[in-house]
């Protein structure tokens, strides 16, 4: 069975154990990207889920090895993100539909 990881730092890890999930931390961008690579390469990884700041930190040759295997499913978690003063919230919501499905959708108020 495989299982699901969270990759992500100290601060929010605590809330994800709670939850139940394995987790393992990351204070750095370096470690972050060693530990990404190990959960990759280990078979019983299904899906990981990795905290937005260190997702975008990770060098092409990974991202490139993420976009052609079809396991694990790796996935970024939008913690402790905070928009940006005058940053529409649809204008986020769609960035995240855009990355995790790969198209763009209107979002409009009903």
């Amino acid at each position: 069975m495989y299982k699901l990881v969270v990759l992500t730092d100290s601060d929010t890890a605590d809330g994800f154990r709670l939850a139940g999930v394995d987790v393992l931390v990351a204070d750095s961008q370096e470690l972050a990207r060693k530990q990404l690579n190990e959960l990759i390469d280990d078979e019983s990884s299904g899906i990981i889920a990795v905290n937005e700041r260190m997702m975008a930190a990770i060098d092409e040759r990974t991202q490139q090895k993420i976009d052609s295997i079809y396991r694990p499913i790796v996935i970024s978690l939008p913690i402790k993100e905070q928009l940006t003063v005058g940053e529409d919230h649809r204008a986020y919501l769609s960035r995240l539909i855009r990355r995790a499905i790969g198209f763009d959708i209107t979002l409009r108020r009903g």
